[in-house]
Parts: C-alpha cells; sequence; structure tokens
C-alpha cells in the first residue's frame, strides 16, 4: 500500500557550467539480499567492465545476424548490389549495415549503467535504436539509390533485435547473479531525516534487484550512530555539511538525498556543487508512490525543473493494441494447446463425477460481470461445502485461501500447480471479457467488500495472468495484492505485458504460491 507521508524533493535550478550527473530514482522492484559490496568489482570500474562485455556480444550478435541473413539470401556464392551507376559487393553493403546498427546502439546509450540490470527501459532502447538503424539505412539507399534485396534487409532486423534481446537478458541474469555475492554495484551514501534514510535504505536493500549498495548515510545530527533499516546495519558517516568529503573520501558513486533534507532546494544546489570534484553521481530520490518511469516527464520552466506525472488513461489507442495483442495470442494458444486441453479434459472425467469445465462469476472492467472458464478442480459440491471451511480461510482480506483444501482433487491438485486449470480462461480473454494480463478477476463478494480507492482495479479487463502471479499468488498478503494490481491498473504498457507473459511462462516451471 501506498506511504502514508509521500514526499517529493522540491527540485531548486543548478548553476551553469559544469554540474554533476543528476537522476531521479524511485522506489525500486525486485527483491534481493547481498553481502558487504566488493570495492574490487564495484563502483565506477564494475560499468566500465560490464560496458565492455555488452559491447563485444553485441558486435557478435549484429555480424552473425547480417551473415545469417546474407548466407540465407545469396548463398556462400554472394551477389553484388548496385549503388547508383556502380556494382559493389553484398559484403560490403552488410558490413555497412552492421556497423550502422553497432554505431546506433552506442548512440542510445543501451549500455549506459543507469538502463542497464533493471526495469524494462534497456530492452526498449535495444529495439528502438535497431528499428531507427533500419529507418535510416533504409532512406540513404533510397537517396544513394542502392538496390538491396528486400529479403536480406528485412531478414537481418528480426534475426538481430531477438539475439540482441536474448543477449541482454542473459547477461542480466549474470549480472543479478554476481550482485547476490557483492559484485557490480554502485555504492552510495544516503543523506537525509533519519526516517527518509531509513525509508531509502530498506527499499534498495529489499527490493533492489540492482544498482546500489547503501555503505553510509548522512544525517543532520552527524556522526558517532548508525542506521538500522533494510539487510545490513548503515553506519552514519557524515552530518549535512560534511558529504561530499566523505563520498570523496569513501570514494563513493553515488550520493542519494531521501526526503526533503533541512535547506530544501538550495543545500540540493550546494551539494550539487560540492560534488562536482568527486565523481558522484547526485541522486534525487523521488516518493512519488506507484508511479512508473513512463508516467514521470521534466518540463522546465525558465530554470525551474518541473516534473510533470501524466494522469492515467483509460480509453485510446494503446488500450486498441493492448486487444489485438489478446485476440492473436489467445486464438494462436487455443489452437497450439488444443490437444492438451483435450488430454486434461478426459483426466478430469476420469478422475470422478462432475462436469469438466467450472464456471463462476467474476466482475470484470467497469464491474460488468461475466462467466469465467477453468477446468474443474474441485469436487462437484465444492461451493456447498464453503460454508463449512471459512473458519479456515488463511488468505487476508476479502480472499478466501486455505493451503490444503480438502474439496480439491487428485488431479486438480497438479492442475492448480502448474496454473493449467486456467487455460480455458484463452476463450475469456479472445472474446473480450479477459485480456491476457491484467488485475486479478474478483467475485462479485470480493468487490462488494473492497475500499473505495480498491475499485480502481476494475477500470481495466482483469487478466489471465499478472503482477499478482508472478509475484507470489496466494502467497501475498491482501495488502500487496491490491498494491500491485493498482500499480499495473495505472503503469502498464504493452512492453511491461510482454515481460509479464514472459515471467509467467518461467512461474509456471517454478510454481510459488498457487495452491
Amino acid at each position: 500500500m501506498s506511504d502514508p507521508k509521500p514526499r517529493l524533493p522540491l527540485i531548486g535550478p543548478l548553476p551553469l557550467g559544469r554540474r554533476p550527473r543528476l537522476r531521479i530514482v524511485g522506489p525500486a522492484t525486485e527483491p534481493a539480499s547481498r553481502p558487504p559490496v566488493d570495492a574490487q568489482t564495484s563502483g565506477v570500474r564494475w560499468a566500465r567492465q560490464y560496458q565492455a562485455k555488452l559491447r563485444l556480444t553485441d558486435v557478435g550478435i549484429i555480424v552473425v545476424a547480417v551473415s545469417v541473413a546474407l548466407l540465407a539470401r545469396f548463398g556462400v556464392e554472394g551477389a553484388q548490389a548496385s549503388i547508383g551507376g556502380f556494382q559493389a559487393d553484398y559484403w560490403a553493403v552488410a558490413i555497412l549495415i552492421a556497423a550502422t546498427w553497432v554505431a546506433t546502439l552506442g548512440a542510445f546509450h543501451t549500455r549506459d549503467s543507469r538502463v542497464v540490470g533493471i526495469g524494462a527501459s534497456e530492452y526498449k532502447q535495444v529495439a528502438n535504436a535497431s528499428a531507427l538503424a533500419f529507418g535510416l539505412l533504409a532512406i540513404g539507399f533510397l537517396v544513394f539509390q542502392v538496390d538491396i534485396a528486400r529479403g536480406f534487409f528485412i531478414l537481418a532486423l528480426p534475426l538481430g533485435v531477438v539475439g540482441l534481446l536474448l543477449e541482454r537478458w542473459l547477461w542480466r541474469k549474470w549480472l543479478l547473479h554476481q550482485r547476490h555475492f557483492g559484485h557490480y554495484l554502485a555504492r552510495a551514501i544516503v543523506v537525509g531525516n533519519r526516517e527518509d534514510v531509513e525509508y531509502v535504505v530498506n527499499q534498495i536493500d529489499e527490493k533492489s534487484g540492482a544498482a546500489y549498495y547503501v555503505v553510509g548515510a548522512a544525517l543532520q545530527e552527524g556522526t558517532g550512530d548508525s542506521v538500522n533499516a533494510g539487510d545490513h546495519e548503515v553506519p552514519v558517516v557524515a552530518d549535512f555539511d560534511h558529504v561530499a568529503d566523505a563520498a570523496a573520501a569513501m570514494g563513493v558513486d553515488t550520493v542519494i538525498v531521501a526526503g526533503q533534507p533541512k535547506g530544501g532546494s538550495q543545500y540540493i544546489r550546494t551539494l550539487g556543487w560540492e560534488l562536482e570534484g568527486t565523481s558522484a553521481e547526485l541522486v534525487l530520490s523521488s516518493r512519488l508512490t506507484d508511479v512508473a518511469g513512463p508516467r514521470i516527464h521534466f518540463r522546465p520552466v525558465e530554470g525551474l525543473p518541473l516534473i510533470h506525472v501524466e494522469i492515467p488513461h483509460f480509453e485510446g489507442a494503446k488500450h486498441v493494441l493492448k486487444r489485438t495483442l489478446d485476440v492473436g495470442a489467445a486464438f494462436v494458444g487455443l489452437l497450439l494447446l488444443l490437444p492438451l486441453l483435450v488430454v486434461i479434459g478426459i483426466l478430469i472425467r476420469i478422475d470422478g463425477p462432475g462436469p469438466i469445465l467450472f464456471r463462476q462469476e467474476r466482475c470484470g472492467r467497469n464491474q460488468r460481470t461475466f462467466q469465467m472458464l477453468k477446468y474443474r478442480s474441485m469436487v462437484e459440491t465444492a461451493e456447498d461445502d464453503l460454508a463449512g471451511l471459512l473458519d479456515k480461510n488463511e488468505a487476508s482480506g476479502v480472499m478466501f485461501k486455505i493451503r490444503n483444501d480438502p474439496r480439491i482433487t487428485r488431479v486438480g491438485r497438479v492442475l492448480r500447480k502448474y496454473s493449467l486449470d486456467e487455460l480455458p480462461q484463452l476463450w475469456n480473454v479472445l472474446i473480450g471479457d479477459m485480456s491476457l494480463v491484467g488485475p486479478r478477476p474478483p467475485l462479485p463478494r470480493e468487490v462488494d467488500g473492497y475500499e473505495v480507492h480498491v475499485h480502481r482495479r476494475l477500470y481495466i479487463k482483469p487478466g489471465l495472468t499478472g503482477m499478482w502471479q508472478v509475484n507470489g499468488r496466494s502467497d501475498l498478503s491482501w495488502e500487496e495484492s491490491v498494491r500491485l494490481d493498482l500499480y499495473y491498473v495505472e503503469n502498464w504498457s504493452l512492453t511491461g505485458d510482454l515481460m509479464i507473459l514472459w515471467r509467467t511462462l518461467r512461474v509456471l516451471t517454478h510454481p510459488t504460491g498457487a495452491y
């Protein structure tokens, strides 16, 4: 649930000339627990090492993609392209394409330490840079009358993009694994009031899969104390007047200003000046609760950097694209999974009496009810038996869950563990009652018990999967489930949906909270 006292730092104008690098960050989102940071493989050095690894593999993927496209289109013997009135070997054209692609990835800062390792920005920038590279090449070939085979040109792009995204994902897995051992982290000092410092350190230690390791805190009252927050005790290394000295002495990479320290914008501006002689970045921690990066924009007005937060929209072209994805994926899924669907139906029929499909009234968008389909995983009298089990409810809030529910059948227990009982909901997605990704579809009796703000879950269609499924499912508390659903409702994107679908595939093979 949201922080009861959200605060946003007031950012004053920074001086002209050389300024420290400034970033705004919000609460991170991925859990982690780390040992003390390894100074030999962290700090500024880790970024350079990691960027070198990415650059090398990026070039390798692009060269392979372009070469495969060339060989698939023309074979080993190759061909020649017409450039104006001249002829050039296609290998030369392939080298030009690869070089332009690599240069565009660099120009888009796809290997910047600010985007790698966490969130969807890295994948978006790789895809956008690749599309722009081929767009520029297409325009250049048209202007200079380069007669290039479309098959070769079109084949190289999807091969390369898929390869680059897979490569970045594999590197990210490796990076997150290394960070569990204290490697490849940016060392940070957090500045602010004790309450704000504890909040930021907790968020970084408990929910950050990457980026920072807090090595010190700066409080107004000064040194000689420690901050007990997160998964380690943070020493107080300075008061507000000596933050830059502590940053230089400790060789930290980042100074994070938490909340609104005494002195406000004037203090932040002065701290920025003092940090110019160090290698540390200046980061302002925003407590804009549950607002994702794409909704935050900067709008400077005569040197005053205003933060513009977009209001969520629940209609429009983005929702049309989401519906298009739902229809296409549900239709293909039903066709491909048809043999499995038939086998599951036969097993349910053999396991015991009762219908194969279970229909239950759920609330969809704008509280419109619909019949949600599931494979029957309980005995035929499950609804009648519910009253006698209410006193054993293990869930919080308005939900009902029992870890070892006696109503579940033998086949049903397997179906629930791997979420196979949810597959018939692809039909609900196809006909428009549900979406592939969205909030959990609630029962009408659950909706009747909602607080006012929880009704925002019903602003979009419920999902076959969602943030609740990839973050623990039934193991989540009611408050955490609501928070995740509300976050999704207001901040969803097509890229985020694709990432949730990918994470859902992993959850199905390693079930958590499914009972």
